[in-house]
């Protein structure tokens, strides 16, 4: 896939599913949700306020009749039910609306009727760069902040699943570090080479590298590095929280990069935008959950 054009023309073809959305109450949610209902790539079940997203639904025009809305009052009841309904197998999809990532994530864990699974949640962006070849997958820049090589490894284990489901049978994935040599006093490289090491099914795992050896193949054959990963990578793995940022963070906004993401990891995957994100952005996302739903 070259754009999220070809991504939600995917989403078409294997969807619709169920999408859940807690704290509905939201112009540019409801947007999203109008689009993606339009594409026909979900169905929408709503829970929050009934009287403000039937007043949002009537200002942008986004019809209501096949549409299942239950109302809460309180953020917290709004987000375990999203998520009841997760769990039960009614929805496929778990996406966040008007409410603080917190709360919801409290209800995605809750030992009741979340969606725990034993493995690591972890948050994937997926970037379409004018000044790369392909979609680019960059993995953790916003839910763990000092992983450790297993968790490392969890992490990079969700972003392969999540790189199947996108149709990348075998996903090349880059250790990201400062430098493209393993060294005793970096940790992150020593990281790197435990990765490779592991043998990672479904994949293939090269580092460290650091990020133009990742993706520039003149920077790498500069550097020396013959490697099938190098200058060629499907998934950039970060070393920490602040690294994934930036560099997501740079991308958007230098670069102009279309992106998306989702928190993997969870027993459905999880629509976790950002409050100020647009309806283009949070559109986007959906379209990724329905082909890994």
């Amino acid at each position: 896939m070259r754009n999220f054009e070809e991504v939600i023309n995917a989403a078409k073809r294997k969807g619709p599913k169920t999408i859940a959305v807690a704290a509905a109450h939201d112009d540019d949610v409801l947007k999203a949700i109008k689009v993606a209902l339009n594409a026909g790539i979900v169905r929408a079940i709503l829970i929050g306020n009934e009287q403000k997203i039937k007043e949002i639904a009537s200002r942008i025009e986004l019809p209501l009749k096949d549409v299942k809305i239950h109302h809460e009052e309180n953020p917290k009841e709004m987000c375990l039910k999203a998520v009841s309904l997760v769990s039960s197998g009614e929805a496929h999809i778990l996406m966040k609306g008007l409410v603080d990532t917190s709360v919801i994530l409290s209800a995605v864990l809750d030992k009741n009727v979340g969606l725990r699974t034993g493995s690591t949640l972890s948050h994937v962006a997926v970037f379409f760069v004018e000044t790369y070849h392909k979609m680019l997958m960059l993995t953790d820049a916003a839910m763990n902040i000092e992983p450790d090589a297993e968790t490392k490894r969890q992490i990079l284990e969700n972003a392969v699943a999540f790189a199947h489901s996108m149709g990348i049978e075998c996903p090349k994935c880059a250790v990201v570090c400062a430098k493209e040599s393993v060294s005793k006093a970096m940790k992150h490289t020593i990281d790197a080479q435990t990765l490779v090491e592991a043998n990672i099914p479904g994949c293939i795992v090269g580092g460290p590298f650091a990020l133009d050896n990742a993706i520039s193949k003149a920077a790498a054959e500069h550097k020396g590095i013959q490697h099938e990963v190098a200058g060629d990578a499907d998934i950039l793995l970060m070393p920490q929280i602040e690294a994934g940022n930036v560099l997501y963070k740079a991308l958007t906004f230098l670069a102009k990069a279309e992106s998306a993401g989702l928190i993997l990891g969870a027993k459905a995957p999880i629509v976790l935008t950002s409050r100020a994100d647009s309806d283009i952005a949070k559109l986007n996302s959906i379209a990724l959950s329905v082909l890994h739903a």
